[in-house]
């Protein structure tokens, strides 16, 4: 599949091809044996991006899956990578080894990292560079853990999709931060749901709403790109917008709870959404672009409706949750949103599945769940009513057309400071005849 993507994406490809052909070609062996070679029970493990849910999900893998090592640390930021390096010297002085050599800092540090002799790689960094560096990865013959949402844009999810296909043929194993997939509760419960124990559905509602979020003040010493690199979350390129960060986990429920009238993953989503959303109590001038609310109406193929709610704003009442009413009886997720230990068990899963070679690959349902959430974002900053296939096929690319620290990002503060702001009614979800 030929996909639009810039030309800094395509040639990011090439030499990651370039790089994992000679691999593989020196070797002699297959991307299945390379990424986990026979005979050995040790995983080496690179984690790339080493910001909080960085460490965080290298904790999660040492303390759940024996036989692992984490032998490579990458960052945009070289302060980043070495507070996890002292982290993990600290707390599993037997379960790492890095050297020096093996610290890598820079926007191209992934690259360095997935081709230092590793197995597996942890993707932790931004939202915005999941599909460049999943890509990457998958290309190199590297089984994959990674963070959600896996896309800000269309462009970016249609590459997820090419990847998927590749990771597949290549045998290789990808888990998603995604974690109510690997949930007990989640686990027992879709199956019944599927089953019709709920009767028909009839409609779903799902939410995150809560406060808001956190900035890095910006340093007079950083370029425009390090400041948004810096604060992520605060753009649409890095981010997508908390309807695509952080309200993914409750959308991919909802689509999966769908799978009992749509049991095909890949075309289980909506068809069509419809919403609004501003920014009225964040204040963002100078600091970002996003809103702080969003509510969608999205429909599904058979005309099921999902009702979706998604805030950032302080001192509001706060609900995250996901709930499927069918003609029977009514559905609610648990409240305990981490029963279970997810995190540790959506490892423990990934590796077993490397082990024992059982074939695992959530970067469909992950590629879904983001664009579902995309998609919410374009009716909800244009107030137009957007189609699926129109938003995949037509949606803007986000991302920088050069990936360097003194480069212009995609979006650019005014005179006086300010960023801005999708307009409903002005802003358009793609170029429209």
């Amino acid at each position: 599949m030929t996909s639009p993507e810039n030309s800094t994406r395509r040639e990011f490809l090439k030499t990651s091809s370039a790089l994992a052909a000679g691999a593989a070609l020196a070797g002699g062996l297959n991307f299945a044996r390379t990424a986990h070679a026979a005979g050995s029970d040790l995983l080496k493990v690179a984690l790339i991006g080493c910001g909080s849910r960085g460490k965080g999900a290298a904790h999660d893998i040492l303390d759940s899956c024996p036989g692992v090592k984490i032998v490579a640390l990458a960052d945009a930021f070289e302060d980043r990578a070495k507070d996890a390096l002292d982290d993990l010297r600290k707390t599993y002085p037997d379960k790492i080894d890095l050297p020096e050599e093996r610290i890598f800092a820079g926007l191209d540090a992934y690259q360095k990292a997935i081709h230092s002799g590793v197995d597996l790689v942890l993707l932790v960094t931004p939202p915005g560079f999941r599909p460049l560096q999943y890509a990457a990865a998958v290309e190199a013959g590297k089984h994959v853990f990674m963070e959600k949402p896996c896309c800000t844009d269309a462009p970016g999810y249609r590459w997820l999709l090419e990847t998927n296909r590749k990771a597949d043929e290549k045998g290789l194993k990808v888990v998603v931060g995604l974690q109510r997939r690997h949930q007990p509760h989640y686990v027992r419960d879709m199956p019944k749901i599927h089953d019709g124990k709920l009767g028909e559905i009839l409609f779903m509602r799902a939410y995150w709403n809560g406060w808001g979020i956190w900035t890095v003040p910006r340093d007079p010493r950083w370029t425009e790109m390090q400041y948004q690199v810096h604060n992520w979350y605060h753009f649409v390129w890095t981010c997508g917008d908390h309807i695509v960060e952080q309200h993914v986990h409750n959308l991919d429920i909802c689509n999966w709870a769908m799978q009992g009238k749509i049991p095909d993953v890949k075309n289980c989503h909506p068809v069509e959404a419809v919403g609004m959303g501003s920014c009225c109590c964040r204040d963002n001038r100078g600091m970002g672009q996003i809103f702080d609310n969003h509510t969608v109406e999205f429909t599904y193929a058979d005309g099921t409706k999902l009702f979706s709610q998604c805030r950032q704003q302080d001192n509001t009442c706060q609900n995250v949750s996901e709930h499927v009413h069918g003609t029977k009886k009514t559905w609610h997720s648990p409240r305990n949103a981490y029963a279970g230990a997810p995190y540790k068990q959506e490892h423990i899963d990934l590796v077993d599945a490397i082990r024992n070679h059982k074939p695992l690959n959530d970067g469909w349902h992950a590629a879904i769940g983001s664009f579902t959430g995309v998609l919410g974002r374009m009716a909800t900053y244009s107030g137009q009513r957007v189609k699926w296939d129109d938003a995949a096929a037509k949606g803007p690319d986000e991302m920088p057309k050069t990936y360097a620290w003194d480069a212009p990002p995609p979006v650019l503060p005014d005179k006086d400071g300010n960023y801005p702001m999708p307009v409903p009614g002005i802003n358009k979800p793609y170029e429209m005849e």
